[in-house]
């Protein structure tokens, strides 16, 4: 550390953030979007109607559709409908029996047949919905720590690393500023490099706790799996046993089903949760053995506003509705583990702090976006002296291009091709993801072949014009448009298209300032202009 510790900090602080940034600009992006993958979900999904029933209405007609679609399913569980999700989602187990193979080189995909179903229903008929296939909101949510098309397992590493190196890059930078405060209020406009580190040091700042708090958090999220080998000591032989004591998990339900008999309406055990939870709400419900003498129903309250993302459940007798059992009571390190994953998915926050968690990420993109470009502004001089840009400058150019203006063309292709594939097209929720990677590999693709600033400005219009027509294109497409979303009130749905449309003129809006952008004239620049001035004035 010969140039000192703080010049130190300061390359480690450009290293850490430019060797993962563009990924990391994809993580914070899709995990911004997350905030509000319910609502993305259910306009990706139109054909799901209102919910306009109460809870116990809606999980009676669940009942109902479950004896008459799976009767002899070994379990049922149902996710009731909220304000934010008014379908109810409904999954069940039948017996190993009724498992039959799919034939060779085939993919099954029977709804209600084979070893597990699965159902959308519509809460106030209890009628299935046959709405269209798609990940929705999940896509976002799971590949911003999953990934695509790569295992599982190895890209929960690789967004493990990124993380690491985004907290590096968060200390790095704190330790780097001299004056933190003044830089969050400090941005001077039109001063060329100065500019881009004066707008990268305010996005910093501004939403500096929620940074960190993000990126810690989210590698806690993971931590077993960086981290195996305590759970190994302690649990050799059964590391299940582990999660369920750490978790604070009711005991599997075992045993066969003995008998027949009616169970009590489960109103009545949802009304017992409800009361022993002094009238928090429910979530869903499972029941185990459903319609035999020994049939057991666990009840699981909805998050609320709980910060640990851990909630409690009951355990009711289904044919007496007596108390069986409850939830263990969570140690500290589950409660701290619980709230540190809580913070990360935000489900607790009312729609104005889960809006502040939006804004916020978004300037996280923002932050690491002109963290990867500011290193390109201040290279192109020393490359403008030589007269040729070196390799590495262009490979630079190039991502900077496809990542922060290609990747918005990404995400609009992605909700284009949810509203224009067939609707009973094969294996559709992973058409829309190979659209997403289609369109941005051909940004991708543009920005290597030609990496100039006229780039730029194309990529941004593409992205603003796309954007802002999605609102067009749902209303010729389906009914769930702003005409009539907009009359109903229904803002979580009218929200998604109002979003897209504002998304789209900032869009444009940053494109036409790319194309318009003049550098500023360096000072050797000014002097010779100036000596250029003066002497055609003395001539």
């Amino acid at each position: 550390m010969k140039n000192g510790f703080r010049q130190s900090m300061a390359w480690l602080h450009t290293w850490t953030g430019l060797l993962v940034g563009w990924l990391l600009l994809l993580i914070f992006m899709a995990g911004t979007a997350s905030y509000y993958r319910e609502e993305i979900s259910r306009w990706m999904r139109p054909e799901l109607p209102r919910s306009t029933v109460s809870s116990e209405v809606a999980a009676a007609n669940a009942v109902r559709f479950l004896q008459r679609k799976a009767p002899q399913a070994e379990s049922w569980t149902v996710t009731l409908p909220d304000a934010r999700n008014p379908a109810m989602r409904m999954f069940w187990r039948n017996p190993e029996s009724m498992a039959t193979p799919p034939a060779e080189g085939e993919k099954r995909r029977r709804r209600g047949g084979g070893r597990f179903g699965d159902a959308t229903v519509d809460p106030n008929s209890g009628q299935e919905v046959r709405a269209r296939e798609t990940r929705g909101g999940d896509f976002f949510y799971r590949m911003h720590f999953d990934l695509h098309y790569i295992p599982v397992i190895w890209a929960r590493y690789i967004v493990g690393f990124c993380a690491m190196f985004m907290l590096v890059a968060i200390i790095t930078g704190v330790i780097t500023h001299k004056k933190i405060f003044t830089d969050f209020f400090t941005f001077r406009p039109q001063k060329g490099l100065r500019s881009w580190l004066d707008f990268h040091n305010v996005s910093a700042v501004m939403a500096l706790p929620y940074h960190a708090m993000i990126t810690y958090t989210g590698i806690v999220t993971l931590m077993f799996l960086y981290l195996p080998w305590g759970v190994k000591a302690a649990y050799p032989d059964d590391p299940d046993a582990f999660f369920s004591e750490a978790f604070a998990r009711m005991a599997d339900v075992e045993g066969p089903a003995e008998g027949r008999a009616p169970p009590l309406p489960i109103q009545q055990l949802l009304d017992s949760a409800r009361k022993e939870w002094n009238g928090a709400e429910v979530a869903g419900f499972t029941v185990h053995r459903p319609g035999a003498d020994n049939s057991v129903a666990d009840v699981l309250q909805r998050d609320g506003h709980r910060l640990s993302i851990d909630t409690p459940s009951l355990r009711y007798d289904a044919l007496t509705g007596v108390r069986l059992e409850g939830s263990p009571a969570p140690g500290g390190a589950t409660q701290t583990r619980g709230v540190m994953y809580g913070l990360h998915l935000a489900r607790f926050a009312d729609w104005g702090l889960r809006a502040l968690f939006f804004v916020s990420g978004l300037i996280g993109c923002l932050m690491v976006a002109s963290g990867v470009v500011l290193w390109a502004v201040k290279e192109r001089p020393k490359h403008a002296k030589s007269g040729r840009t070196g390799f590495g400058l262009r490979l630079v150019d190039a991502l900077n291009i496809g990542a922060v203006a290609g990747l918005p063309i990404a995400f609009a292709a992605y909700f284009w091709g949810n509203r224009l594939l067939p609707v009973e097209l094969a294996e559709r929720s992973a058409a829309e993801a190979n659209v997403f990677f289609y369109a941005w590999g051909a940004a991708l693709l543009a920005a290597f072949i030609w990496p100039k600033r006229m780039m730029w400005a194309w990529q941004l219009y593409v992205g603003a014009a796309m954007f802002a027509l999605i609102p067009l294109v749902n209303a010729l497409t389906t009914h769930a448009h702003l005409g009539v979303t907009l009359l109903q009130g229904d803002w979580p749905l009218a929200g998604v298209d109002l979003f897209m449309l504002v998304f789209g003129v900032v869009l444009a809006y940053c494109g036409w300032r790319m194309q318009h952008w003049q550098p500023p004239l360096s000072a050797a620049e000014k002097k010779r202009r100036q000596q250029a001035a003066a002497a055609g004035a003395g001539a």
